[in-house]
């Protein structure tokens, strides 16, 4: 089967902007999976979870009928409000939906939020008690000074599996460890908490990272997770800032070589396979 890509994503500027993208930024363009499929084949990569980018209902029965089409993808993490009230209905509607199978966890951009402790309000917590109810997971695309909160949130809903996007975007570029390293330790004591190595190449410096500027992050993230928690994602098409797509697979490759074939097999498969139900 490959290695499971578990963090990438697509979109069509002329169905949706992605407001995100500023003006003059390579990201503003189409990005498909036309595009991706030959960089995944050639990186040894045979299945893929697209994770959604804006906060717009319409955009995650796209991306199931986008799963349903495309072989590679194996599984959607998609979006939605978390606060609605008919939360748990309407994650049995999505999963109803053509391609509705492939719905393995939900995503917001807890980033973006003015408050830090947005996913410790009860509206939020509620939400998320249906996702785990769902059989769902819950993916964190957080900022480094967040992570207090989401091993807050983690504690209090062991039902629930978190999902660490991007490691929770450590200061790559100044390099800086702490306190990131020391709240990313404190999540992965959790149980109920995954990362992904996924994300890194863009929190360095875009034109002059090395490897060696990015090893400290991984290498936390491998001694606190462990293989067995711990997935790699390309994060692609973000990636392109820093880093082409064999670029981000081989420096994976590179932080895992001294593991094992079986840690290495958790890493690049098998911790995605078993998380998302894959």
């Amino acid at each position: 089967m490959g290695a499971v890509d578990a963090h990438h994503h697509v979109w069509d500027l002329s169905v949706r902007d992605q407001d995100w993208i500023a003006e003059d930024s390579p990201l503003r363009r189409d990005f498909t999976m036309e595009d991706l499929a030959p960089q995944a084949r050639a990186a040894g990569v045979g299945r893929t979870v697209l994770v959604q980018t804006v906060t717009v209902p319409e955009e995650t029965p796209e991306f199931l009928t986008l799963a349903a089409r495309y072989e590679p993808i194996a599984g959607v993490v998609g979006w939605t409000d978390l606060t609605r009230a008919d939360i748990a209905d309407e994650l049995a509607r999505l999963r109803e939906l053509p391609g509705g199978e492939y719905l393995k966890g939900i995503r917001h951009q807890v980033q973006g939020e003015p408050d830090p402790a947005w996913l410790l309000r009860p509206d939020v917590r509620r939400g998320l008690a249906a996702v785990a109810e769902a059989g769902l997971v819950y993916d964190l695309i957080v900022l480094a000074y967040q992570l207090p909160a989401c091993v807050e949130a983690a504690q209090s809903l062991p039902q629930l599996t978190f999902v660490l996007d991007h490691l929770g975007k450590p200061s790559i570029a100044s390099g800086t460890l702490e306190p990131w390293a020391s709240d990313l330790r404190s999540l992965a004591a959790l149980p109920n908490t995954v990362g992904k190595l996924s994300g890194l190449v863009t929190e360095a410096d875009h034109a002059s990272w090395t490897p060696e500027d990015v090893r400290p992050y991984a290498d936390t993230a491998l001694e606190a997770f462990g293989p067995g928690r711990l997935m790699f994602g390309s994060d692609w098409p973000v990636c392109t800032l820093a880093a082409s797509y064999g670029q981000v697979m081989s420096l994976a490759q590179e932080f895992t070589a001294s593991l094992d074939t079986d840690e290495r097999e958790q890493v690049f498969a098998g911790t995605a396979t078993r998380v998302y139900r894959l």
